[in-house]
């Protein structure tokens, strides 16, 4: 016997609050969603400055926001090399702590999420790299101790620097790991602050490896959802998971 069974449609949050379009109607729909009415309000502030800005001509360099907000530092690091380089060996050293990280949940914990994800970004990261080519910020302040290691070139967009430690802080928050989570995001931004004032990175390379980092957990979230639905129940039958008995995967 075949059954019918009805398809569950979650209400929207905003049914019976749009029509009629009326002031009374955009008044109670600003003070529900006061999130969703900030966007609106900014896309057309933003679609007034898009319109009327002044381009930025072929013959001179990006204009970068974030440059112009780190152009002191920038001065400061550029006399002092060797302080340049201190800086940038914590930072490789930071890069190192989230590959062991990422490494370590996969290999003694045996959850792979984190490294699904990062194996995900920096997959997209290379192919988006290898279309876009960006042009390296004249400015740029070089380290032989600068991840990656030995003046070597890389790509700019999107920085997987910023992407990976925020894979590595989701993951941490995951377990319950808010105070190593919050030093991680700390570092993150002082990472970000650094990446800025030597000019390694664009903001926007930072902006999207932040979003990508986020993108690609909820992505390796849903690839282990959808591989659970697949896998026989016993397949990992044997494997033992040190923090919560398979739980976690």
């Amino acid at each position: 016997m075949t059954m019918a069974f009805t398809p569950v449609v979650k209400a929207s949050p905003f049914k019976g609050e749009v029509l009629p379009l009326k002031v009374k109607s955009m008044a109670r729909i600003a003070s529900h969603h006061p999130i969703p009415s900030c966007f609106a309000i900014s896309l057309f502030f933003f679609m007034g400055v898009e319109y009327t800005l002044k381009m930025v001509p072929s013959s001179s360099p990006p204009k970068d926001i974030g440059f112009l907000l780190t152009e002191n530092i920038h001065g400061f690091l550029s006399t002092r090399p060797v302080f340049n380089s201190l800086l940038a060996a914590l930072n490789t050293v930071f890069v190192g702590m989230q590959a062991v990280y990422v490494v370590w949940v996969f290999l003694v914990e045996e959850r792979p999420r984190a490294t699904i994800a990062a194996l995900f970004m920096f997959t997209c990261r290379g192919v988006m790299g290898y279309c876009t080519q960006l042009p390296l910020p004249h400015e740029f302040l070089s380290s032989g101790v600068d991840f990656p290691v030995g003046n070597v070139s890389f790509f700019l967009f999107f920085s997987g620097h910023i992407a990976g430690a925020m894979i590595a802080s989701l993951d941490m928050r995951r377990m319950k790991r808010r105070r190593l989570a919050l030093v991680f995001d700390y570092l993150n931004a002082l990472q970000a602050f650094r990446l800025l004032a030597t000019r390694g990175h664009y903001t926007i390379d930072l902006a999207v490896g932040l979003a990508a980092g986020f993108f690609f957990d909820i992505l390796a979230g849903k690839y282990e959802a959808w591989k659970s639905n697949i896998v026989p129940s016993d397949f990992y039958q044997g494997a033992d998971c040190s923090c919560c008995n398979g739980n976690c995967r």
